[in-house]
C-alpha cells in the first residue's frame, strides 16, 4: 500500500520467469522489501521463502492442499523463525462456505486414510458435487 510505504513485490501468473526470478531475489534478498504479494497457483509450488515468517491468506481456495502447499513454503526447513498464518474470513460470505467446505474436505481425508472409507458410486459422487455447489450459492 503506497500510503503506508510498506515496501513490496508480486509474483502472479502473469509474470515472465525472469520477472518471477527478480521478485523472488528481492523477497530474499532485500531487507528493505517486507511484503511478498503472492497469487495461490503461482505460489504453490517450487518456492523457498523461509524469509518470510507471516502468511496471510485472503482468498481461500476450493481444494485446502492447494493453501497448505503455499503455507509450506515459508514453513520448511531452515526456517528460523515461527511462522505466523492468518486467514482472513468474513462471516455468511461465500469465502465463510469454502473454508467449510475445505473443513468437510480435511474430514473426508482423514476417514480415508483411517481406512474407515466407504466407496460411493459415481452418481452419489456426482449429487454431493452438485449439492456442495448449490450450498455455495445460498
Amino acid at each position: 500500500d503506497e500510503n503506508m510505504k510498506i515496501n513490496h513485490v508480486r509474483l502472479d501468473g502473469s509474470q515472465s520467469h525472469a520477472q518471477r526470478q527478480k521478485s523472488i531475489s528481492a523477497f530474499q534478498d532485500d531487507p528493505d522489501v517486507r511484503c511478498f504479494l503472492i497469487s495461490l497457483q503461482a505460489g504453490g509450488v517450487g518456492l523457498n521463502l523461509t524469509s518470510g515468517n507471516k502468511v496471510i491468506l485472503m482468498d481461500p481456495w476450493w481444494n485446502p492442499a492447494t493453501e497448505d502447499q503455499a503455507i509450506d513454503r515459508v514453513h520448511r526447513m531452515g526456517q528460523k523463525r515461527d511462522v505466523e498464518i492468518i486467514r482472513l474470513k468474513m462471516t455468511n460470505s461465500l469465502e465463510q462456505k469454502i473454508m467449510d467446505l475445505q473443513d468437510k474436505k480435511r474430514g473426508m481425508t482423514t476417514t480415508v486414510l483411517s481406512g474407515k472409507f466407504r466407496k460411493k458410486s459415481k452418481e452419489q459422487m456426482k449429487d454431493e458435487r452438485v449439492k456442495e455447489m448449490m450450498d455455495l450459492l445460498k
